[in-house]
């Protein structure tokens, strides 16, 4: 995958474009991933015993991956990312602008 927990992305379409964060999640089967702070639903929670009051609670909803562009943590720019197989045999992922490993 291109994205990976921890990265840090911009979101190019919906409600929060624009906007940057850091993904606290990756559903690969989905191809969604939930970013820190962007993308905030709010559910409604009932009291559970008498006397209780009910809660608002905020919490990241999954992207779409394609709604998703990683930023380069060399030129600081949103980026489309190639992959390129190293010396070491290891697979790591380049900048297309840069022409640096991300890793």
């Amino acid at each position: 995958m291109k994205i990976k927990s921890g990265d840090k992305v911009k979101i190019i379409a919906g409600k929060d474009k624009g906007k940057t964060g850091k993904v606290l999640q990756i559903f690969p089967r989905e191809q969604k991933a939930s970013v820190e702070g962007l993308n905030l639903l709010i559910k409604h929670l009932r009291p559970r015993r008498q006397g209780e009051k009910g809660q608002r609670i905020e919490f990241p909803a999954p992207l779409s991956l394609s709604n998703l562009q990683l930023i380069c943590k060399q030129c600081g720019q949103a980026a489309r990312v190639n992959f390129k197989i190293l010396d070491s045999g290891k697979k790591a992922r380049i900048c297309q602008k840069c022409k640096q490993v991300m890793d």
